[in-house]
């Protein structure tokens, strides 16, 4: 998971056949990139199937079921937060490359965790 610049990515990985990211809605429109696998999305009833890499379309307000059709998909959520003010920003210190140290980004970034391992 990140929130970057109002920009909510959540990461799934489906470790096998069948799991399932339950059913939800959202008050706004937003694509879930496949990245690997195949989805079966069922959307208020009516269920599609996409295989990777795709990029899904998912309406607001409508009940969406996302379950894995193949061992290890792996999918991504991707909100943007409009409430009109800006939020705090998460980074797993994972996500950060070589060459920047997580315990001094700018103060609006906060890491999910101190990073002691970084010079």
């Amino acid at each position: 998971m990140s929130l970057i610049s109002n920009l909510w990515i959540k990461l799934m990985t489906f470790e096998n056949a069948g799991d399932v990211n339950e059913g939800h809605k959202h008050a706004f429109d937003h694509p879930t990139l496949l990245v690997k696998g195949r989805l079966q999305v069922d959307v208020d009833g009516a269920v599609s199937e996409f295989t990777a890499p795709h990029i899904i379309f998912i309406a607001r307000n409508k009940v969406h079921t996302l379950t894995a059709l193949e061992e290890g998909t792996v999918a991504a959520c991707i909100h943007a937060l409009r409430d009109g003010e800006r939020v705090e920003d998460i980074v797993d210190p994972a996500m950060i490359p070589a060459g920047i140290n997580p315990n001094h980004l700018p103060e609006f970034i906060k890491p999910l965790a101190k990073a002691d391992h970084f010079a």
